[in-house]
């Protein structure tokens, strides 16, 4: 994994960790500030560390989606024939979260949130005032990233409604100061008296929380996203839709942000294959067994396995998409749900091992047993 960041001196400074099913390491960290734009020295920088684990060692390689990257990134498969370039999938999510921003009824409510927020908190007695109307609770959440923090705010200020409605109606407020400059008469007209504020903060934090909980998911440590990015996505954009009353009029212009990013970007047959070999989700009633899905599936056993392994890979497939052997049963499909992905790795090591045993072919399949483990 290839991750940037810019410190306190100016240096962009990238960090190259490794992950595996144990954790997440740090490798080594170079000052690219004068090389950040250089592609070929990019490409270098990424292939040395490739060479240095070993190439039969790397499933993918992650990066964000910046065009320099996305350029490295086609040039490293190219070069390298079993691996894959992967976009940061929160980087991803993080851009559509911007490009929401960007459509007319959310930019313009950001920026009245914006200066609603910037004006209490930039004041100390309008600070002290708001607390004591919201019994301390705060307009600002901080997020993982600007554009989640933007929206997460929208959030706070929305839960707050009643009590600023109450401040800035209230005696103390408008005998003080503040009530007759023109920056204080303008917040409180856009609390008490825009008659599209209130109902165009709820718009946004309606269809931009969905996305926002993808964002924390694959931020999160706790089980692996590569198996769930496409459950995520599928879901968000479900509950958006659902959040909007089913009115496309309303919905479409998001999904549309989305689906540009997701289609060109963070759609790649990794989290297909993901998706497919997460056993839960395929034994499970909202299973999109699309064609796109089973692509990726097959896109990825094509670059990842020899010949006489692709050929063992489809006979184990068929005793998975039929739910045979140890997969049969209710009690053995239920607990699918339930079981950590620690358990569910081992479960799927064993069960494939079983099937490919009963099916005479040889017990050496490494290459399909590290293709599961990444998904798992």
């Amino acid at each position: 994994m290839s991750d940037g960041w810019t410190d306190g001196k100016s240096r962009c400074l990238i960090n190259f960790l490794v992950n595996s099913l144990v954790g997440t390491w740090f490798m080594k960290s170079i000052d690219a500030s004068d090389t950040i734009k250089n592609g070929e020295l990019m490409f270098k920088y990424l292939d040395e560390v490739v060479e240095e684990i070993g190439e039969e060692n790397v499933v993918q390689v992650i990066t964000d989606n910046a065009s320099n990257y996305v350029n490295v990134g086609m040039r490293l498969i190219e070069k390298r024939r079993k691996l894959w370039w992967t976009p940061c999938a929160a980087h991803c999510t993080d851009l559509m979260l911007e490009d929401i921003g960007e459509l007319n009824v959310h930019a313009t409510t950001l920026s009245r949130a914006r200066q609603v927020v910037k004006f209490i908190y930039g004041h100390t007695w309008v600070l002290s005032l708001m607390r004591t109307f919201t019994k301390n609770h705060e307009l600002l959440r901080l997020a993982i990233t600007r554009f989640a923090t933007a929206f997460l705010t929208l959030q706070s200020l929305y839960k707050q409604k009643q009590a600023l409605i109450a401040m800035f109606s209230s005696e103390k407020w408008c005998s003080s100061t503040w009530a007759k400059k023109v920056e204080g008469m303008k917040t409180r007209s856009t609390v008490l008296f825009d008659p599209n504020f209130w109902p165009h903060v709820a718009f946004c934090i309606k269809t931009t929380v969905p996305l926002v909980s993808v964002l924390r998911e694959v931020y999160s440590e706790e089980r692996p996203a590569m198996g769930y990015i496409y459950e995520l996505m599928d879901s968000a954009k479900e509950k958006i839709a659902f959040n909007c009353r089913g009115v496309e009029r309303k919905y479409g212009p998001i999904w549309r942000k989305v689906d540009a990013r997701w289609t060109t970007q963070l759609h790649r047959p990794l989290h297909a294959a993901g998706y497919y070999l997460y056993p839960q989700f395929p034994y499970g009633d909202k299973f999109s067994n699309v064609d796109e899905v089973r692509k990726g599936l097959f896109e990825c056993m094509d670059r990842m396995l020899a010949y006489q392994e692709r050929l063992k890979a489809d006979i184990q497939l068929d005793s998975y998409d039929q739910a045979m052997s140890e997969f049969e049963g209710c009690i053995a499909i239920d607990s699918l749900t339930l079981r950590s992905p620690t358990k569910l790795q081992k479960f799927a090591i064993r069960i494939l091992s079983l099937t490919c045993s009963a099916s005479g072919c040889e017990r050496n399949w490494s290459t399909f047993e590290s293709v599961i483990l990444l998904f798992l």
